[in-house]
């Protein structure tokens, strides 16, 4: 048998070898660990939701343990966690929350109809991971307002904080222009002249002789 008979079947061959490839890599190709549930204008329209929220008056129940249903996660490394957290709070770094493990076990908590709180020392560091797993579809994942830091200032009186909004970022909690406004009324006046500002050109330097 001539080489020139053999080569038909090798090509034969390789083309199945090749199609059983394609197909085993098709069968075992992973899913992507998370999908997006949400577009742009409904991952906005959270923002607004009151359901997304959690509010710093809430944890008088949770650290009386009147409420079953939360846990509570703090976002920081395990350093930070270490050195104070809200009693109770299961610490749950953000740099792991995109592990497999980390979400097999919100999925658990969701399938529980369990409310997962998310925070970290201020709003701020939570927001970014609340918006991701809202987003993804985890509707009952909810960020602790003013986060960590206000807990510490307010922990003594929780309950006093349902009538206070500082917790809300872009609210100031002082109006500085009307501190800051004469107390007999009148307007803020500048006794400062403004003057044209006078643009100098600089000169050119002469340019040094030389040559070859």
């Amino acid at each position: 048998m001539h080489v020139h008979e053999l080569n038909p079947w090798r090509t034969l061959i390789a083309l199945s070898a090749f199609v059983i490839i394609l197909i085993v890599g098709f069968v075992t190709m992973r899913k992507p660990l998370l999908t997006y549930k949400l577009d742009m204008k409904q991952s906005v329209q959270q923002l607004d939701n009151p359901e997304a929220y959690f509010y710093p008056w809430q944890l008088e129940n949770f650290l009386q343990k009147k409420m079953q249903n939360v846990v509570l996660y703090d976002i920081r490394d395990n350093f930070t966690y270490g050195q104070g957290h809200i009693p109770g709070a299961k610490n749950l770094s953000a740099n792991d929350l995109s592990q497999k493990e980390s979400i097999k076990r919100l999925e658990d908590l969701k399938d529980k109809n369990v409310t997962v709180v998310l925070y970290g020392d201020d709003q701020l560091q939570a927001n970014g991971p609340w918006m991701l797993f809202r987003q993804v579809g985890f509707d009952n994942v909810k960020v602790l307002l003013g986060g960590y830091n206000y807990y510490v200032q307010h922990k003594d009186n929780l309950a006093a904080t349902k009538s206070d909004t500082s917790y809300l970022k872009g609210v100031p909690k002082f109006d500085y222009a009307e501190m800051a406004a004469p107390k007999d009324g009148s307007a803020i006046q500048s006794t400062t002249e403004k003057k044209p500002v006078e643009v100098r050109r600089r000169k050119k330097t002469t340019v040094a002789a030389g040559g070859c």
